[in-house]
């Protein structure tokens, strides 16, 4: 199988020592090292395979701060640079003054969802003590993982490796979406339509399910749940669906649902049958297997108080008729129970613009269909960052029917929470 080399990029302002960095990683003269300032004259690319993370491109770019027209020049290349890499290394020299060029780096970087690392190059020992002032300086490092080092010693070779191990999501790491499933079992994907439903389609995460669930030889069974007649207290209703599972004459591994219908379908699936969320499905699959995080962050519940702020977020801005989730069904059911607790949105690239972000109690996230991992993994990073607890749509509606309910779409995914 091909693998697409993961692009890591090393940024800074003209001899802030991203060659040097360079030559450390590839164990090689690869960039020339000099202190004429402006030796970099144009991207130096180099193709390695660093053990653990696997065959990578490495970029050693031309400082941003270089005057004149051809600094300009160079400026263009390196942006387009950034654009291209995945992880993005800023080098800062903690002795000089102004930090300009770096604070236009981590912009750009952040602008476009990169995954940004620190990198301290310490050219004298008193390098360290102006850390502080840096740090005043660029009030956005605080939402990025930093190392100290020398670029120049080989001795620093191993923990900047392991630096980069630690902190950096390959895009060439697998992630199923439904791990779950067997070869030759039914899975139901209950898919209650409403006023919101598109026409002539499923949406994403329901299309994706059948998809996989197909594709890995299984039985993918779409039923259509009128939740308005359910809720009304129709019996029929109930009768309908039992009748549905009877007639697939044996019983299915497990049941992926809309989250809107949780408080029916706690209850109604057997207790045999695995049980699950769309929403809960795909916040795991785009943030690349971090849902225990996000169950964790519902934690945060069990001490809000009148006056703490939750932030809703939504990847998309879908048009929102009806009893919409994020701004209909989650806000009132905070304001019932909590009452006095604000609520705040963000939709789309709003969350990415919101400079508040440390002062939510709780950020409670949508399931992140329409974002890349790139977005999603951004995100993570900067509330881990300021330790702010998050969670999704999904697991917030199970968690209102309760622990139990909580702990059986959970279990699926081989989690538990509150035992």
């Amino acid at each position: 199988m091909l693998v697409e080399r993961d692009h890591i990029g090393i940024f800074g302002k003209m001899n802030c020592g991203k060659s040097s960095l360079m030559n450390l990683l590839t164990q090689q003269a690869t960039s020339i090292v000099d202190p004429m300032p402006g030796t970099t004259a144009d991207t130096k690319i180099a193709l390695q395979e660093i053990h653990g993370l696997g065959p990578v491109k490495l970029f050693d770019t031309a400082g941003l701060d270089e005057a004149g027209g051809l600094g300009q020049k160079k400026r263009a290349k390196v942006l387009a640079d950034l654009k291209e890499c995945d992880l993005v290394l800023l080098v800062i020299d903690p002795q000089t003054r102004e930090f300009a060029t770096e604070s236009e780096i981590l912009a750009q970087a952040r602008e476009l969802d990169k995954q940004i690392l620190i990198i301290y190059n310490l050219f004298t020992p008193a390098g360290e003590q102006r850390i502080g002032h840096v740090e005043e300086s660029l009030p956005l490092l605080r939402f990025h993982k930093k190392i100290k080092l020398a670029a120049i010693d080989p001795n620093c070779r191993p923990a900047l490796l392991e630096f980069l191990l630690a902190n950096f999501v390959s895009k060439n790491s697998k992630m199923e979406l439904l791990p779950f499933v067997e070869r030759d079992e039914f899975y139901v994907l209950n898919i209650p339509m409403d006023a919101e439903t598109p026409p002539g389609r499923y949406l994403r995460p329901q299309a994706m399910a059948e998809e996989y669930i197909t594709r890995h030889w299984a039985y993918p069974v779409s039923y259509r749940m009128d939740l308005s007649r359910a809720r009304g207290g129709d019996a029929a209703e109930r009768q309908r669906f039992e009748v549905f599972l009877d007639s697939l004459k044996r019983c299915p591994k497990a049941i992926i649902t809309d989250s809107q219908a949780m408080d029916l379908m706690h209850l109604w699936t057997p207790d045999e049958v695995m049980l699950t969320t769309f929403s809960i499905m795909m916040i795991n699959y785009i943030s690349r297997g971090r849902l225990a995080s996000f169950a964790e962050g519902l934690k945060a519940l069990d001490h809000l108080q009148a006056g703490d702020k939750v932030l809703i977020a939504e990847a998309c801005n879908h048009s929102r008729i009806a009893e919409d989730i994020g701004t209909v069904q989650i806000p009132s059911f905070l304001q019932r129970h909590w009452p006095g607790v604000v609520v705040e949105h963000n939709f789309g690239r709003e969350f990415q613009e919101n400079e508040r972000l440390a002062s939510y109690k709780l950020v409670i996230h949508c399931g992140g269909c329409m974002i890349s991992a790139q977005k999603l993994l951004a995100r993570i990073r900067d509330l881990d960052a300021v330790g702010v607890a998050y969670t999704n749509y999904g697991l917030f509606l199970a968690w209102t029917q309760g622990r139990a309910a909580l702990r059986k779409v959970l279990r699926p995914f081989g989690l538990t929470i509150y035992d």
